[in-house]
């Protein structure tokens, strides 16, 4: 009779092995293999069922004799086959878990975040605490056990970012948040934080003896993350997830941190619509957000990227949580540039919900300046002679009682080994570099470099607004001009008023495609000419782009208050970019509006160059106000305007900072700085290079290193030069005579003068 494995208790089946020719289905030797590579001990329970399935193989092979017709070839491959899934259900199961360690110890850590970090992560924090860390600390605990949303601003190296890191693990270990969203200034940045947080899981014993339900699955794994999906605890999936983007913790019986996610995204990048399906069937979405440095130099020094990281913190990032929950929010952040991102977070009177704090790494500076000023010119010594500062320490440490009077830190456990004190620490950041020491460990950033007598910053221009319409020309303006800068994706335009004395308003601008947000760059524009016109090919897309462009505002009429229609009278499009010169002149040639738009190119004429007053005149030449119309030659036969940028950039940066109400005053259509921003930072893109050279002086105008797009600069630059040409003149400014003026004179005449 046979008997049922399943039935027998361990022991039983212990004996029916023994007493069992184990050599003909698996022997001993291949017995206590397999149990020793699934790190199985002779009492567990996946021992027993390993066993058991020997068992069960012994029966098979004593069992009776199949027909003959059975291939014998055919049960050699099933009994490999068996002994193969007995393998690997052994190799893939973890086994049974092993105890806590110091269970105690563990749940004071559950409520207690300063005790957490002392307790498992001692090599990290060796430092004693400042009085900023901890304020920190209970901040982040505030904010993971009862909510809230809380910006901190910490110098530079203080281990804020570790801090995060270790409340994220805290946050998920005791099952305080079941998704926690790391967030940093770009993918890259908030990957590098997960990998942090995998390696403390992943190689933390004090960790591993405290949270073995969490811990020790995830080092099962040996750092193959391929070993997840089919990992198993006595039989039953774990469910765990270990990739470059996401963490998912082990599903285990009673573990509170079960399929708890840490999941990181840039913070332009994908944010919108994060949830998780667990393994349970439900949903979850982020319920804490951490946001580490949200900004990086370059986004710092844009009005724009802060104003669009902005409102995506306001917009994406606090709504992740869902409909009718609130997300819980920790923000450690360091102020670059004054109003940056950092600085405006940390406002409470412009966003009080993030209950901003800044901490300071002096808070009062030494009193004796003329001591520092020596230690100053000892350090510099003393670098340049041996390499080091011995030679200045060696001054502090002799001194060190006056040259520390007044002076407070806040953490004075914090300064090299070649320094005495923190404070020796601080003033040597200081001397290295005083206005980044300001920005990145005081987050107290000095005021920008003022701009010079006529060069105005980019809030300044953003705030010269006149309070009327968008595309409403106001009264006394005689001329409507525009320019189109043409570019592979879009097409930026500027539509301007003017009034004969060269006084402009901005009565219009933008992009075509329009990209229906106030923030962006020519870079990340997500509607391009080729999706918006549907023409395939580069070149395709440009001309119907402007064709589309210059119906939509060379075709309508603009309404001027008294009730006056005017139509734009010049329309000039830049046939300087890449390959787009011959398609410009097509498109002006074939244009419905052929008699009103016109190619132009702008020259950089520089100290050295030769002036367009200079240029020597040929018949049917159109000389103005340092631009011409060449006469018609060559296969394009189409007249163009070229123009002397550095001088006409020069020209409308002059007109901007004219004061409001006097005439030749550019100003800009609306009532409300915010909507100019962008504008505002494209014309302040350059700065100028007074240079010398042929006797004369010249503004060069060059791009600024963190500025990418100037196209709107070009625009007004473009629409002023179109105002020129149609007879706009700034007092003082007019061209000197090139020729007879007034009264025609026909040839006859002036040969009859000369022979009088």
């Amino acid at each position: 009779m046979a008997i049922d494995p399943r039935k027998l208790r361990p022991s039983e089946l212990c004996r029916l092995l023994n007493s069992t020719p184990l050599g003909e289905v698996i022997n001993e030797r291949q017995l206590h293999r397999h149990r020793s590579r699934a790190g199985l001990r002779i009492g567990d329970a996946r021992y027993v069922d390993l066993l058991r399935y020997v068992a069960w193989l012994v029966q098979i092979r004593h069992a009776p004799k199949p027909p003959t017709d059975v291939d014998p070839y055919e049960k050699m491959k099933e009994r490999a086959r068996a002994r193969n899934v007995a393998a690997a259900i052994a190799g893939r199961d973890i086994g049974q878990l092993p105890a806590v360690v110091d269970p105690e110890r563990k749940r004071r850590a559950a409520t207690d975040f300063r005790f957490f970090c002392e307790s498992y992560f001692p090599l990290t924090f060796h430092l004693p605490w400042s009085p900023d860390h901890l304020k920190v600390i209970g901040r982040i605990e505030q904010a993971v056990l009862r909510g809230g949303l809380f910006a901190m601003a910490m110098p530079r190296g203080s281990g804020k970012t570790t801090v995060c890191e270790c409340a994220c693990i805290w946050a998920v270990l005791h099952g305080h948040r079941d998704f926690v969203c790391l967030i940093g200034s770009d993918e890259g940045h908030a990957m590098d934080m997960l990998e942090s947080i995998k390696m403390e899981l992943d190689g933390n014993e004090l960790l591993l003896e405290d949270y073995p339900e969490v811990v020790f699955p995830i080092q099962a794994l040996d750092g193959i993350a391929n070993r997840c999906n089919g990992q198993l605890h006595q039989g039953q999936r774990t469910h765990i997830g270990w990739t470059a983007r996401e963490v998912v913790l082990p599903t285990l019986p009673g573990s509170v941190a079960g399929g708890a996610i840490i999941k990181v995204a840039g913070i332009t990048g994908r944010i919108r619509g994060m949830k998780y399906k667990r393994a349970d069937g439900k949903t979850v979405r982020p319920s804490l957000v951490v946001i580490d440095d949200p900004q990086t130099d370059e986004s710092a020094r844009s009005l724009s990227q802060c104003a669009t990281r902005e409102s995506i913190l306001a917009g994406a990032i606090l709504g992740l949580a869902g409909p009718g929950r609130k997300i819980s929010g920790i923000m450690p952040c360091t102020v670059i540039h004054p109003s940056d991102m950092a600085d405006n977070i940390l406002d409470r009177d412009k966003h009080p919900e993030w209950n901003g704090e800044r901490t300071r790494m002096v808070d009062a500076f030494p009193t004796n300046e003329k001591l520092w000023t020596r230690y100053g010119e000892l350090r510099a010594e003393s670098l340049r002679v041996h390499g080091d500062i011995r030679l200045a320490t060696a001054f502090y440490v002799e001194n060190r009682d006056d040259m520390d009077l007044g002076a407070r830190v806040a953490w004075p456990e914090r300064f090299n080994h070649d320094e005495a004190s923190a404070i020796q620490h601080a003033m040597n950041l200081r001397l290295q570099d005083e206005a980044a020491f300001f920005a990145e460990y005081q987050n107290e950033p000095l005021p920008a470099a003022t701009a010079g007598d006529d060069e105005l910053t980019a809030e300044q221009i953003a705030s010269k607004f006149n309070r009327l319409g968008r595309g409403e020309v106001p009264i006394g303006c005689d001329h409507l001009t525009a320019f189109i800068d043409v570019q592979a994706n879009l097409l930026f335009y500027v539509v301007t008023a003017w009034e004969s004395n060269f006084t402009g308003f901005v009565i219009d601008y933008g992009t075509f495609p329009d990209q229906q947000r106030p923030y962006f760059t020519l870079r990340d524009a997500r509607r391009t000419l080729l999706t918006a016109t549907g023409v395939g090919g580069l070149e395709g897309s440009i001309y119907a782009g402007l064709e589309s462009l210059t119906r939509s505002l060379l075709g309508r009429e603009w309404e001027r208050d008294d009730g006056a229609a005017m139509r734009i009278e010049r329309c000039l499009i830049d046939a300087n970019w890449g390959s787009s010169t011959d398609l410009v002149y097509q498109f002006c040639r074939q244009s419905a509006f052929a008699g009103l738009v016109l190619p132009s190119h702008g020259r950089f004429v520089g100290a050295s160059g030769q002036p367009f007053s200079e240029y020597k005149r040929r018949p049917g030449d159109r000389i103005g106000h340092n631009w011409r119309v060449p006469n018609v030659h060559g296969k394009r036969a189409v007249r163009h305007v070229v123009y002397d940028t550095n001088y006409w950039k020069s020209f409308v940066q002059a007109r901007l900072a004219v004061a409001m109400g006097e005439a030749g005053c550019l100003s800009l259509f609306g009532d409300a700085a915010p909507m100019h921003r962008l504008l505002a930072e494209h014309l302040t893109s350059e700065y100028r290079v007074r240079t010398e050279g042929r006797g004369r002086t010249v503004d060069e105008w060059k791009l600024r290193p963190e500025r990418a797009d100037n196209h709107w600069l070009d625009g007004l630059v473009g629409c002023a030069v179109a105002a020129s040409m149609q007879g706009a003149v700034l007092e003082g400014t007019q061209s000197a005579p090139t020729g007879p003026q007034g009264r025609r004179v026909s040839f006859a005449a002036l040969q009859r003068q000369r022979r009088c």
